[in-house]
């Protein structure tokens, strides 16, 4: 009788898992999170190579326009050696709201991000910081404990070394969030490259920061219109 409960509650557990599903990301519900991404805690990142992860952490922060995703921007001790958010993200969200910490580790405690946070009014998070291990995972773990659908970008987080970054990756799953590529997170976001932001938005995007699939693009369009493109003119036929 006892097994027979246990397979029960087992099989019970499974359907409530399906049923649930596993989230995706619905722009309509998104907000964008860009955690410290800050030039000073910038050397510390050695698990991606730096020409690479000064493209990822743009890219993270150009989500937002391209998206028309509401965006929070936080730093830690920006006026010590964390430094300053990089111009080429401060550029892109002059209208967005920074919350500049002065001693909590965890965004999340901090009363004003919270605040800002909540007034998004979305319930899905998308998110990245430095490092993965703190910045990322504390905030994120936060999050799903406040109920929020979470979404770490793992190509915008970064953090000492590789097995640093699997096991807070790791940590993360392990209490919900979805940890997803940089590629994945704007295919969700997109839905259909006949949406807007579709492929005239979404393929000049990728062939900034994701030229391996840009140059994709622009060889498709070569050959299907017999002759060269420049970026920002590949489309999907």
């Amino acid at each position: 009788m006892l097994a027979f409960r246990l397979l029960t509650s087992v099989l019970v557990l499974a359907v409530s898992v399906l049923a649930s599903g596993t989230p995706r990301i619905d722009k309509n519900k998104a907000a964008l999170l860009v955690v410290d991404h800050q030039v000073g805690l910038f050397h510390m990142v050695k698990d991606i190579n730096p020409s690479e992860y000064v493209n990822n952490i743009v890219a993270h922060a150009a989500l937002g326009p391209l998206f028309n995703l509401p965006t929070v921007l936080t730093t830690s001790a920006e006026t010590g050696p964390n430094g300053p958010l990089p111009k080429e993200i401060l550029q892109l969200h002059p209208n967005s709201t920074i919350v500049r910490r002065n001693g909590e580790v965890n965004a999340w405690h901090s009363e004003e991000f919270r605040a800002a946070v909540r007034a998004t009014g979305k319930t899905q998070i998308i998110l990245a910081g430095i490092t993965t291990d703190v910045c990322t995972t504390f905030l994120a773990l936060s999050l799903v404990e406040e109920g929020f659908e979470v979404f770490a970008n793992a190509d915008a987080s970064g953090t000492f070394n590789k097995a640093i970054a699997d096991d807070a990756n790791d940590r993360m799953r392990g209490a919900g969030v979805q940890v997803l590529s940089f590629f994945a997170v704007i295919c969700e976001l997109m839905g259909d490259w006949r949406s807007t932001p579709g492929a005239a938005q979404v393929l000049p995007f990728l062939d900034r920061f994701l030229p391996s699939y840009g140059y994709l693009a622009r060889a498709h369009a070569a050959a299907t219109n017999n002759g060269t493109i420049l970026p920002g003119e590949a489309g999907l036929n």
